[in-house]
C-alpha cells in the first residue's frame, strides 16, 4: 500500500488545559493528513471532480504531545474500497518511533457537482493501494 507522512509540530492554541494537544485537535489532523495525501497523488480531474467526506472515526491515544513537539503522522489505505467507501489508517509517532495516537476513519467519496456519494472507481482508488 502507499504511504504518505507529514510532521506536525504542536502550536500553544492546540493545546488543552491538561497541557497536551487537544483530543479535537487529533481529529483535525487525521482530516488534514487525508486531504493532504488526496492533494499529493491524485490526478487534477479526480480533485475537481470529487470530495471525501469522513462517516466515521476510531481513534485509540496512547500518549501526550506538549506544545513544539513534533510528531510524524503516516497514512495509508490497506484495502480496497466498498462502493463509495474506504478506510483510512493513521498512525502518529514521536521523534523515538512512539506511537501517540492511532486511528482509522471510513471515508465517502462524493461527486462534487451533484453531493452524491459515487463508487470509488479502480482508477481511483490505485494511487493510494499500490507501493
Amino acid at each position: 500500500m502507499a504511504r504518505f507522512t507529514q510532521d506536525i509540530t504542536a502550536r500553544p492554541d492546540d493545546i488543552d488545559e491538561l497541557g497536551h494537544v487537544n483530543n479535537a485537535v487529533w481529529v483535525r489532523w487525521i482530516q488534514d493528513v487525508a486531504v493532504a495525501h488526496w492533494n499529493a497523488v491524485a490526478p487534477p480531474a479526480h480533485r475537481d471532480a470529487y470530495i471525501w467526506v469522513v462517516t466515521r472515526h476510531e481513534i485509540d491515544y496512547r500518549g501526550n504531545v506538549k506544545a513544539g513537539e513534533t510528531v510524524t503522522a503516516e497514512t495509508w489505505v490497506p484495502d480496497p474500497p466498498k462502493g463509495a467507501r474506504f478506510d483510512r489508517h493513521m498512525r502518529f509517532t514521536d521523534a523515538d518511533g512512539r506511537v501517540k495516537v492511532e486511528a482509522v476513519s471510513t471515508w465517502a467519496m462524493l461527486d462534487r457537482a451533484s453531493g452524491r456519494l459515487v463508487r470509488v472507481r479502480p482508477e481511483i482508488a490505485a494511487p493510494f493501494l499500490g507501493d
